[in-house]
């Protein structure tokens, strides 16, 4: 790797890309809503959580539904539904999007970084034979790996026989030279 310094070269000592992680492989395809779904989970996540200490001191100084069981019940169920419902249901949308995905071309793994539900980074190791393609497009979904689902935006691979390699498009099934000449 050589680079130019105000018209001095430069060589570069490293071996490997500055895309390379030693245990992954070499990065194929970064995600550019990873900051995005990390913002939005962490503001629900503690939106919930201020809402579960706040709760009680909001109920004894309005004392608010202190006269109606069933107004009581409506309030905490509403209350309920912004501070559980909504974190679960932004977990199971975005747990599948994939923020970095890594090759290694040497055993022909891929490994996909995502969050999990404590918004820490979650590798899930799979062979490119471990992809399933859905038969009907989901929403959430570009393919399977082994059965976890995973979201990737196809055109964020800087080079597309990456991604054709992943989804196994290389090496298709669909149309074969020997069939033609039989």
């Amino acid at each position: 790797q050589v680079t130019s310094f105000q018209g001095v070269a430069v060589r570069s000592l490293s071996t490997s890309s500055p895309h390379d992680h030693p245990e992954h492989g070499r990065l194929v395809y970064k995600g550019n809503l990873a900051k995005a779904v990390l913002g939005v989970k962490f503001f629900s996540y503690s939106t919930s959580i201020f809402n579960l200490f706040m709760m009680p001191y909001i109920m004894l100084k309005t004392g608010i539904g202190v006269e109606s069981l069933l107004v009581q019940a409506a309030f905490y169920g509403l209350i309920g539904i912004f501070t559980f419902v909504t974190p679960v249901t932004l977990h199971l949308l975005t747990k599948g999007y994939v923020i970095r995905l890594y090759y290694k071309d040497e055993v022909d793994t891929y490994t996909a970084i995502t969050y999990n539900a404590i918004l820490a980074e979650k590798a899930t190791v799979f062979h490119q034979k471990d992809v399933k393609i859905p038969d009907i497009t989901k929403m959430f979904t570009t393919f399977y790996a082994k059965t976890k689902s995973m979201l990737v935006n196809p055109t964020l691979f800087p080079n597309p026989q990456d991604y054709n390699h992943l989804m196994g498009y290389d090496k298709s099934s669909f149309f074969k030279f020997e069939d033609l000449e039989e």
